[in-house]
């Protein structure tokens, strides 16, 4: 098989991949409150993220958005999970979620939002994106036994998120 056979989508369902970063110090994990301005999800809570760049694995694309959202260093950045989403057209999305640890602080802000260290144990008190009462809990699990989670997301007539763990 060629690298142009490789590429080729027709009649196939394509995704675009996109890193979710969970950096940890302690008791607290870091969070971006997204901008009141942002189109979705605005004045929401999750992690740190974005695209992943041509030419890019997703371990340096997880890395590159930290550096660029916070400039924070990570020790340790592990791939905890992946979620497919069917946004109901092609392409869907292809989310793989990281967990760090630190012992550092944001350097930098970002356009995308505040940066706001969060106790464990209140972050579902914030306002949280929709799907993150659904992934909290992995992310969590993930870090205390390594057990890898893979989760697929669709949406019903209303627009209401389903989910499923395969």
């Amino acid at each position: 098989m060629g690298r142009a056979d490789q590429g080729s989508a027709a009649g196939r369902w394509a995704v675009i991949p996109r890193v979710l970063c969970f950096l940890f110090r302690g008791d607290q994990v870091l969070l971006l409150q997204r901008s009141p301005e942002k189109k979705i999800f605005p004045g929401r809570y999750n992690g740190l993220g974005g695209h992943v760049e041509p030419g890019e694995d997703l371990r340096t694309a997880a890395r590159r958005e930290l550096a660029e959202e916070a400039g924070i260093p990570v020790e340790a950045l592990r791939l905890a999970g992946l979620i497919t989403v069917d946004t109901g057209a092609s392409p869907g999305v292809l989310i793989a979620v990281f967990v760090g640890e630190t012992s550092g602080e944001p350097t930098r802000s970002t356009p995308e939002g505040t940066l706001v260290w969060t106790p464990i144990s209140r972050v579902l008190e914030l306002p949280v994106v929709e799907d993150f009462p659904v992934l909290w809990p992995r992310v969590l699990r993930f870090r205390e036994t390594g057990e890898l989670f893979f989760l697929s997301y669709t949406y019903d007539a209303q627009d209401l998120l389903i989910f499923r763990e395969g």
